[in-house]
């Protein structure tokens, strides 16, 4: 049955929620956060911290979110509870600070779980859409993350109708809820650009609850440009695929390929598309940024599925500029898609992340500071790194000026084990840790990997290690940690002062 659409300002919108209410919200980064409704949301809560009253709520979204939402949100001190990723330099002090509680999930994990009850479900659904209809039709804008299961479970659904995207980005979208077991059946992608789902979510009419209008643009901003490391460390990626290609290990009409966000994988992105003895190619990984528009411009990149057009202004204006052309080359889907284990097995992906730590055993941590202060999160890095054909790690060995060694005796947390760690690459070198025993691992990541001036200190902890399968002093083998926060530098451990 149909229901007008009831218009009204974001103001109104957001006064619909109170303290202890659970949000879900639509996007997946930047890319279809709503903006004008949080925005709104956190001049209420501050309206009601001034007057002594409690305002706080907890909050779903496919991952991080725009300045508008998290960093606007948490500014205001109005976020109780957070899950599954961020990347708001606001919101990580309120975790950090014991302020928020927050729950690092894996990404393809997140809808599901509210599916099966093990988190309380959405009161409200905030979804940013290019179109709506009287009849419950919602057509996201550039990106899914968990918006069709928060308009499933949601008791009221409120959109934001952004007009800055428009409504002919109808087709870009391949949406479909797997049914829930012991009912699940396949998910049916048996090629990178296969759709199979509907083209918009399909809702009760009767539970939106009211449509605020905009025309804002993502806040998506340009990543940092590449520097000598990231680009040696793209090349290197590039070269070892190329090497793989030619030993038979990798098909050589290749494989598609998921890469992480940010400057290092727009390096290795560029080297791919680059290097002339790597084919076309295609892309089966959450977040499509300005590299691949700007190669499958090239006709480098064949086709890409994400979760998100996560795309600064000015790459989203070539994409909307010629939508029939990349509206046969980009599928958005929902991350419990782009994420899936099985899907991601099938189609035999090369999946290529960032470590902000690893050990020399080649375990990986991928979000926690010093073991303790949560940066952003796991993100989907532990969906395809477990489920890769070939699972790459990048990192540039050092950071802070070379005071912090990106390779230690042990990661001070622990999101990817090295059973699931096939390769490291660093600026200096790529170390393959396939068949390799803990020892072998350990001087492989050590002689490839390491910065030159940490090599012998590394090599000297093993020596120190009492003989067994995975040496390990336990006294010491968080050492160089501890030097780095007594002293601001891991270059000067002694390791008989530890051991």
């Amino acid at each position: 049955m149909a229901k007008p659409l009831n218009f009204m300002t974001a103001e109104h919108a957001a006064s619909y929620i109170n303290d202890g209410d659970i949000v879900g919200f639509s996007g997946f980064t930047a890319a279809g956060a709503p903006k004008a409704i949080p925005t709104a949301l956190a001049a209420r809560a501050k309206l009601f911290h001034e007057d002594g009253q409690p305002f706080k709520i907890s909050i779903y979204t496919g991952a991080s979110t725009g300045c508008s939402l998290d960093s606007e949100l948490a500014e205001a001190d109005a976020i109780a509870f957070r899950t599954p990723y961020q990347s708001s330099k606001e919101l990580r002090e309120a975790i950090n600070s014991g302020r928020t509680s927050y729950v690092d999930m894996h990404l393809s994990h997140l809808a599901q779980q509210l599916r099966y009850s093990f988190l309380p479900k959405p009161k409200f659904a905030i979804v940013e859409a290019c179109d709506v209809t009287e009849y419950g039709e919602i057509v996201p804008t550039t990106g899914v993350g968990i918006s069709p299961t928060i308009c499933q479970m949601a008791d009221y659904i409120i959109i934001e109708l952004n007009h800055h995207h428009p409504t002919d980005l109808r087709g870009f979208h391949d949406i479909y809820i797997p049914t829930d077991p012991p009912q699940r059946r396949d998910i049916p992608i048996y090629k990178v650009s296969d759709r199979f789902g509907s083209l918009s979510i399909q809702v009760n009419p009767q539970k939106i609850l009211g449509i605020v209008e905009t025309d804002r643009q993502d806040e998506v901003s340009a990543f940092a440009p590449l520097d000598e490391v990231t680009e040696r460390i793209g090349q290197n990626v590039a070269d070892f695929l190329v090497a793989e290609i030619n030993a038979r290990r990798i098909p050589k009409q290749f494989l598609p390929i998921q890469s992480g966000v940010g400057n290092i994988a727009n390096a290795v992105l560029g080297a791919l598309g680059s290097n002339p003895n790597i084919p076309p190619f295609e892309m089966f990984t959450e977040v499509i940024q300005d590299a691949v528009i700007d190669l499958m411009e090239k006709e480098k990149v064949k086709f890409a599925s994400g979760c998100s057009l996560t795309i600064t202004p000015e790459e989203l204006e070539k994409v909307y500029s010629n939508k029939n052309y990349f509206r046969n080359k980009i599928g958005l889907r929902s991350q419990e898609i782009t994420n899936n284990p099985e899907v991601i097995r099938r189609l035999g992906l090369i999946t290529i992340n960032t470590a902000l730590e690893a050990d020399i055993y080649g375990n990986v941590n991928s979000t926690h500071v010093l073991g303790t202060k949560m940066m952003n999160g796991i993100g989907g890095s532990g969906d395809f790194t477990r489920n890769a054909y070939l699972s790459i790690f990048t990192t540039p060995s050092t950071a802070k000026k070379g005071d912090i060694s990106a390779f230690v005796p042990m990661v001070s947390h622990h999101d990817h084990t090295e059973h699931d760690v096939h390769v490291m690459i660093t600026e200096h070198g790529v170390a393959d840790l396939r068949g390799k025993s803990p020892i072998q691992r350990a001087m492989t990541i050590i002689d490839k990997c390491v910065a030159p001036n940490y090599r012998q200190m590394l090599r000297d902890y093993v020596n120190h290690c009492p003989v067994s399968h995975t040496p390990h002093n336990l006294a010491a083998c968080f050492a160089m940690h501890t030097e780095f926060i007594k002293t601001g530098t891991m270059k000067n451990v002694k390791w008989e002062n530890y051991m």
